[in-house]
């Protein structure tokens, strides 16, 4: 039997590049959204998944801890903007 796996672009899927705010810093954060995963890269060296859940909160799944209010900024760059 094939899994076959819902593999079309979802809304918004792509690349993202933009400045936070992060530990009293600015840095660039990168975003690579694929269906309901969030790919986050801040500074290069900090690293998290985020997953979009069905009633578009957004949950991490992985990586380094990052605060609530780090996690609705993206969100709100990325699914809102």
């Amino acid at each position: 039997m094939i899994d076959q796996k819902d593999t079309t672009p979802a809304a918004k899927d792509g690349k993202y590049e933009f400045l936070i705010n992060y530990s009293e810093r600015e840095l660039t954060c990168r975003v690579e959204k694929e269906q309901n995963k969030l790919h986050v890269f801040i500074d290069n060296n900090i690293n998290a998944e985020l997953e979009l859940q069905p009633d578009g909160s957004l949950t991490q799944a992985s990586g380094n801890a990052l605060p609530e209010s780090t996690i609705e900024f993206i969100k709100k760059h990325i699914m809102e903007g």
